[in-house]
């Protein structure tokens, strides 16, 4: 009975490493995308941004039309802000994300609450809005893609 004891605890304790290293890359490929997806937004390129949404995608965000979803979300959402900003005088937008508060991944679906701080200029003058941005991520046959997000001021 003790043998059976310590190769059930033996067996065990082997299992524990394959499964944190499989959960570990896979929040490490969900922040990864999540930093693509920013990094893409500050270098203003459209084209990356709309490269890491999924086929479908939701976005809710504090400007009119408030809500953008399905294959061309990521693009209009960004057309939006374009207008929006250049009717506010806002210039120079550029998001710094911080310590994510939750990062929850289960089999081909992520979620992301990550506190960021937006800085921009107003007409001119330097202006920061701090917010929280949520996300949620689905693994496809290219990788993680932001299936939709949501910004909301805090």
């Amino acid at each position: 009975m003790r043998n059976l004891i310590l190769a059930l605890a033996g067996a065990a304790a082997l299992a524990v490493p394959a499964v944190a290293p499989a959960f570990a890359s896979d929040t490490a490929d969900v922040m990864a995308a999540v930093k693509q997806y920013d990094a893409a937004f500050n270098n203003s390129d459209m084209k990356a941004w709309n490269a890491l949404c999924a086929d479908q995608t939701i976005i809710i965000d504090d400007f009119a039309p408030h809500v953008w979803q399905g294959a061309s979300a990521c693009g209009d959402w960004w057309n939006a802000l374009d207008a929006a900003d250049k009717k506010a005088g806002d210039s120079d937008l550029k998001v710094t994300l911080e310590k994510p508060w939750r990062v929850k991944v289960t089999g081909d679906a992520a979620y992301v609450v990550e506190p960021s701080v937006v800085a921009f200029k107003e007409k001119g003058k330097a202006l920061t809005e701090h917010g929280v941005w949520t996300l949620a991520l689905r693994k496809q046959s290219a990788g993680w893609r932001i299936a939709g997000w949501s910004w909301a001021q805090r």
